[in-house]
């Protein structure tokens, strides 16, 4: 089959970029080259977060079930993809179900169309109208560049508005003048077959900086229960650029964009083929120091042409403004509007149909927010909300209310009650099967309301010495409206119509802890228990019992130990639990990473890495019949910065 036009023109930009960087002169690439730089514990504790309140914040006073990930935790776990970092976050549940897809989400709910996660990638909603959820098979960056992702778990709906119902996932990376000078790497192993990367950043003037990438890998299929091959491997290229400029000391402008292209092998005569490029800008302008403003806009196109199913192309217009501002001596308030249009073209399959085929949606939003210092510097409650218009279900409000205590310099006390909804996909209201009348099976809701929640938080953080600090967080969430699959004429098993039939409530705990045992050595662990219940409401016909919505484990436990040795190595071992899926008969396991990395000169280093070490393959999400399951792997990295 041949590659779509955008996997061709991706590849030809990145040979192209790699013939420039080759080319460019030694004295033209100067980047500090020095040793990555490990935080310490107050240096963690003190690092700027935005997610929370939508402003910069030291990570100790957000009041959240809050988890960082810095671009050294990336580096040390050998991670090589966005889903696979997201595994050091423990507040999240990351399944892989093949070597291309991911089931991920935060406290339940998690499945293959996982729908209630708000996912960013420097301030781009990496969200999909289709099933109001991500395709983790394209968000894809050079993770070098990667320089942190945070991660909430609970409702963010107040701040970020729809589809942020359990929780928020922001993936921020480095500005252009932190990313100077030559960067290669690749490698290649068993699963990881083959990889390679290139960064070059340069500054056209003292205060113009700029880099551009490309990046390539080649991965082998996963395995059927009963060893056969699965027939999925997957491979990609992307390529990308960043400019950022100081206009002047209180304008800031950002410009940046990514084209990729793959494809992903079926076992059908046909592969799924996935294409796409973004452009984003961005206006930083302060004010004066107690104000700033930003305005924010992007553009996303996206392809898709699933084996024996549908093709589509979607392209997202968006515009976003965002200001913030300090009345009296009590008052941070943070207002800002933002628009939406998707413009949704699918040609559809006889086995599935999205009727309209193509559809345009427009989306409205405005929130405030405003922070009250009750007693400055210790006792903080935040009022606010956020209103969105869909063409689906009309107006949505998501108000909030957080109070958080310092209770001293070292401990933060927090308590959330607030209200999130998951608007309607096209997947809800459109979806038709089979594709051609009289639909026999399934048949989307035109009646399909958004899926409501009500959350209560309670949690604490603290650092009780300089070398130990730990997070525990507590939650009820109560659901109502959830997705469901109704009987047109019971008993009669079909036709199916999606609904809102289904209501419940999990609750559950996050326990999270990083202790500095000595200066060359860091353990870091999670503990995570969630429980969910989902009934039928009154009425309903719906039989599932949400097996088709949540298929969690209720059990999760990391361990993480990170040790510098004589010689400039480095040795990173992460152990993981996750206890078993009873809905799809998954069972639990236990599985072993290993990194082992060797800084040759401060310019190179060599590393060797182990995933999945305890079994030669394991199984974690999916039915018996229909799922595959995941092999050990082992792959070497050599990387290069000049």
């Amino acid at each position: 089959m041949q590659p779509p036009l955008l996997f061709k023109i991706g590849k030809r930009l990145n040979l192209m970029v790699y013939a420039l960087l080759i080319a460019l002169p030694r004295a033209f690439a100067q980047e500090d080259v020095a040793v990555y730089k490990k935080l310490s514990l107050e240096e963690l504790m003190n690092l700027e977060v935005t997610s929370v309140s939508r402003r910069p914040e030291k990570f100790s006073d957000a009041a959240s079930a809050l988890q960082v990930i810095t671009n050294n935790d990336i580096r040390r776990s050998g991670a090589s993809s966005i889903p696979e970092a997201l595994r050091l976050a423990s507040n999240l549940t990351v399944a892989q179900i093949s070597p291309s897809e991911w089931a991920i989400s935060a406290r339940g709910f998690n499945s293959n169309l996982s729908n209630k996660l708000l996912v960013m990638i420097d301030g781009r909603t990496v969200y999909t109208p289709l099933f109001a959820g991500v395709f983790w098979d394209v968000q894809d960056t050079l993770l070098e560049d990667v320089d942190r992702i945070e991660v909430i778990s609970g409702p963010g709906g107040t701040l970020w508005g729809a589809n942020a119902v359990n929780g928020v996932i922001n993936i921020t990376t480095k500005s252009a003048k932190d990313t100077q000078g030559l960067l290669l790497l690749g490698g290649g192993g068993t699963e990881l077959r083959g990889f390679g990367g290139m960064r070059y950043g340069g500054a056209l003037s003292p205060t113009l900086h700029y880099r551009i990438y490309a990046k390539y890998f080649d991965r082998d299929s996963s395995l059927r229960p009963d060893g056969s091959d699965g027939n999925d491997n997957w491979s990609m290229t992307q390529s990308g650029f960043r400019l950022d400029w100081d206009a002047s000391p209180v304008n800031l402008l950002t410009f940046q964009g990514d084209l990729y292209g793959g494809s992903i092998e079926d076992p059908g005569p046909d592969d799924t083929d996935v294409g796409g490029g973004n452009l984003l800008g961005r206006w930083t302008h302060t004010v004066s120091p107690d104000s700033s403003l930003i305005v924010q806009w992007y553009y996303d196109r996206t392809h898709r042409s699933i084996a024996n199913s549908i093709t589509e192309n979607l392209s997202t217009y968006d515009l976003d403004l965002q200001h913030n501002f300090i009345a009296g001596e009590r008052h941070h308030f943070i207002w800002g509007l933002g628009y939406r249009w998707m413009d949704d073209d699918i040609s559809n399959a006889p086995t599935v149909a999205i009727l309209p085929a193509h559809l345009r949606q427009d989306v409205f939003s405005g929130f405030i927010q405003d922070e009250i210092a009750l007693v400055p510097e210790r006792l903080t409650l935040t009022l606010g909300s956020k209103i969105e218009h869909n063409d689906y279900t009309g107006w949505e409000l998501q108000p909030g209310m957080r109070l958080a205590w310092k209770v001293s310099p070292k401990q933060t006390l927090w308590s959330a009650v607030s209200r999130a909804v998951r608007t309607p996909s096209r997947v809800d209201r459109d979806l038709y099967i089979p594709g051609n009348p009289p639909f026999t099976f399934l048949q989307g809701g035109s009646d399909f309301e958004s899926e409501k929640l009500v959350a209560y938080e309670l949690g604490y953080r603290v650092q009780p010495t300089t070398r130990l600090s730990f997070t525990v967080a507590t939650f009820y969430n109560d659901y109502d409206d959830i997705r469901s699959l109704e009987q047109v004429n019971p008993p009669a098993p079909a036709p199916l119509v999606i609904g809102n039939g289904l209501k419940g409530h999990s609750y559950g705990a996050e326990l999270t802890a990083d202790y500095r045992v000595t200066d060359t050595w860091r353990l870091q662990a999670g503990v995570t228990r969630v429980l969910l219940h989902l009934r039928a409401q009154s009425g309903s016909t719906d039989t599932s019992e949400g097996s088709a919505e949540a298929n969690d484990s209720e059990n999760q436990f990391f361990l993480r130990s990170s040790m510098d040795l004589p010689g400039n190595l480095q040795l990173d071992v992460g152990l993981r639990h996750v206890g078993e899926i009873s809905r799809q008969n998954v069972p639990a396991y236990e599985e072993l990473d290993v990194r082992l990395g060797w800084r040759a000169t401060p310019q190179l280093e060599f590393s060797i890495v182990g995933q999945n070490l305890l079994d030669a393959q394991h199984p974690e999400f999916g039915n018996p019949a229909s799922r595959q399951e995941i092999q050990r792997g082992v792959y070497g990295k050599i990387q290069w910065t000049y």
